[in-house]
């Protein structure tokens, strides 16, 4: 009468032990019995390839360099200005109390003289009296229609300003309060999230979202606040008055048609 036999023998050379109910190891497949059925007990062969396989990711986040900030990135965000990581709080120079905020980077230079000389050279087309009498015009407008907003406008109390809105939104524009402290940056995105509006500023997209001079057109540069823009000579920013919010590729500066916004 032929011999019965159950179960299968520990894999383990020096074992080779009967087992009725064996272990079947997850890593190299081996048969083993109670006692050699960890990895570690039969010296599975596929620890030491597993382990050299994946290595451990040293930078799977980025710290925020501002003080007593523990916010953490999974992307790199970096200042424009110190190129310091920070969190998506603190990002924008103004926010992060940028120790180079008042020595912009060469690269910003020329950026901030390119966009002078566009606004100069469309407002050099246009006569002179035109000029003095449309921002006296502005002016006086603004001031009309600020109590107005302040009665409708949506955020903190303190500057307002009717944001017109990229073309194809639903709305037309939409007046908002701003703190002129801001920077342009932290102004597009407050807006953007008010009105609901894609935002990616803060990623490597081929569009970005600019606040533009109702003016000229121009986008103002992100580092700059709205204190600034208040409070410059030539071509102001009015308490009360209009500003356009509209998607402006990488190397745009400058809106061609303001007045479709407006009509």
């Amino acid at each position: 009468m032929a011999e019965l036999e159950l179960g299968q023998h520990c894999g383990v050379p020096d074992c080779h032990q009967l087992d009725f109910l064996p272990f079947v190891c997850d890593g190299c497949s081996g048969v083993f019995c109670l006692q050699h059925r960890s990895r570690d007990a039969h010296g599975c062969s596929e620890v030491n390839i597993r382990k050299n396989a994946v290595k451990p990711d040293q930078h799977r986040s980025y710290p925020c360099s501002y003080k007593d900030c523990n916010g953490r990135e999974l992307v790199p965000v970096l200042c424009p200005c110190c190129e310091k990581h920070f969190c998506l709080r603190h990002r924008h120079p103004s926010d992060h109390e940028c120790e180079k905020l008042d020595t912009p980077k060469p690269r910003m230079a020329a950026t901030q003289q390119l966009l002078k000389d566009i606004i100069d050279s469309k407002t050099d087309k246009e006569a002179k009296g035109k000029k003095r009498k449309g921002a006296k015009n502005s002016e006086t407008a603004a001031k009309v229609a600020l109590m107005k907003l302040k009665m409708h406008a949506c955020g903190d109390k303190s500057l307002p300003q009717v944001i017109f809105l990229p073309k194809g939104n639903k709305e037309k524009s939409k007046p908002m309060f701003f703190c002129s402290k801001w920077s342009i940056g932290k102004v597009v995105d407050f807006a953007a999230s008010l009105a609901s509006l894609k935002n990616d500023n803060n990623k490597s997209t081929s569009q970005k979202l600019r606040l533009c001079h109702s003016a000229s057109g121009a986008a103002l540069p992100f580092e700059h606040t709205l204190e600034t823009w208040l409070s410059d000579k030539d071509y102001p920013l009015y308490n009360g008055g209009n500003i356009i919010l509209e998607y402006l590729d990488n190397n745009g500066l400058l809106i061609e048609d303001t007045e479709s916004y407006f009509s």
